[in-house]
């Protein structure tokens, strides 16, 4: 796990759902589900100006370290910069970078992020969402610059627009989303495919309102794993968002605690040991948010730690059928 007690530097005066409490809550989730002793530790190393710059505009940057060097601000009106957040950011969007290099030295069986800020509202050219540069694009972008074929699996409940922005165009990366419609940020409709060298690499799934377990699930099996076996990448990166949680403020889906130690255990199993990095995104109720946390950590080493149990039947398989007939997968 590549985590650190500077991103809790990340802050504000004034309240806001993206609070340092959401990173002690990961780890006090990680400790109540007894997996502590089998997580290895690594801190993050700052990511650098070419790290940035693949998937990040010079202007955006610069005016990142503007607000830094002012000592902060809005940068709009849901997103902020504390006096520290810049050195957070930065952090943040190198702590993928130290996961692969701690993966391929065979350190462990795969890897999370517990960082913040969160990066996949994070565009090309916009800071947004809570988020200022956007971690899992940077490590994606690394990796496709070294050669590799990599697939992004977003299922936070929010879509993941910068990600998808960043590498609409680009055939080395998949990306798929699995999203509350309509929600925020208003992205990751069926028909947004890709262009380009990257037409059909693409895959939303906006789910409805109170989409539980078992539409997940469904969606899983029907897309999300026919999709990565043939794109057939090198390494998946999940943006690990957990506020797709019943309790969540921020949205309104059904899922448990025990949900997510299903899709987790599934997702990093699609590809071979050693070769997939979570990222914390988002999860803004506390205590489902270290459930949640807990629960998926368990389950990557192993261990069954269900807070909550699975969630059952909910609306939505049609939104699933609708993308394996438009991409074609599961066929």
């Amino acid at each position: 796990m590549v985590t650190d007690e500077r991103f809790l530097d990340h802050r504000r005066e004034r309240s806001h759902p993206e609070r340092p409490a959401r990173l002690e809550a990961v780890w006090s989730g990680i400790e109540a589900a007894g997996v502590a002793e089998a997580i290895v530790g690594r801190e993050p190393v700052p990511a650098t100006d070419a790290d940035l710059l693949r998937c990040h505009s010079a202007a955006q940057l610069n005016h990142l370290e503007e607000l830094h060097a002012s000592g902060g601000g809005q940068v709009d009106i849901d997103t902020y910069m504390g006096a520290r957040s810049w050195e957070g950011a930065r952090l943040a969007a190198g702590a993928g970078l130290v996961a692969v290099e701690a993966l391929r030295q065979g350190e462990a069986d795969v890897a999370f992020c517990a960082v913040r800020p969160p990066g996949h509202h994070a565009t090309g050219t916009t800071s947004m969402g809570f988020c200022l540069v956007n971690n899992v694009a940077v490590t994606a972008a690394s990796l496709a610059a070294s050669g590799e074929r990599v697939a992004v699996v977003d299922i936070d409940a929010h879509h993941g627009n910068g990600t998808q922005d960043i590498f609409y165009g680009d055939g080395r990366v998949l990306f798929v989303s699995l999203h509350q419609w309509p929600l925020y940020p208003g992205t990751g409709r069926i028909d947004e495919t890709g262009e380009g060298d990257g037409a059909g690499t693409t895959l939303n799934m906006p789910l409805p309102a109170g989409a539980a377990g078992d539409t997940y699930r469904y969606g899983l099996d029907a897309v999300v794993v026919p999709a990565i076996e043939r794109f057939d990448p090198a390494w998946l990166l999940v943006s690990a968002g957990f506020d797709g949680h019943r309790l969540d403020p921020l949205s309104n889906l059904g899922l448990t605690s025990g949900d997510f130690a299903d899709l987790i255990a599934r997702i990093v199993g699609l590809v071979p040991t050693g070769r997939c990095v979570m990222f914390l995104e988002g999860g803004y109720d506390l205590g489902a948010l270290a459930d949640s946390a807990g629960a998926s950590l368990a389950a990557v080493v192993g261990v069954d730690h269900r807070p909550e149990p699975s969630s059952g039947e909910g609306p939505g398989c049609d939104v699933v059928d609708h993308v394996v007939e438009l991409h074609g997968v599961g066929t």
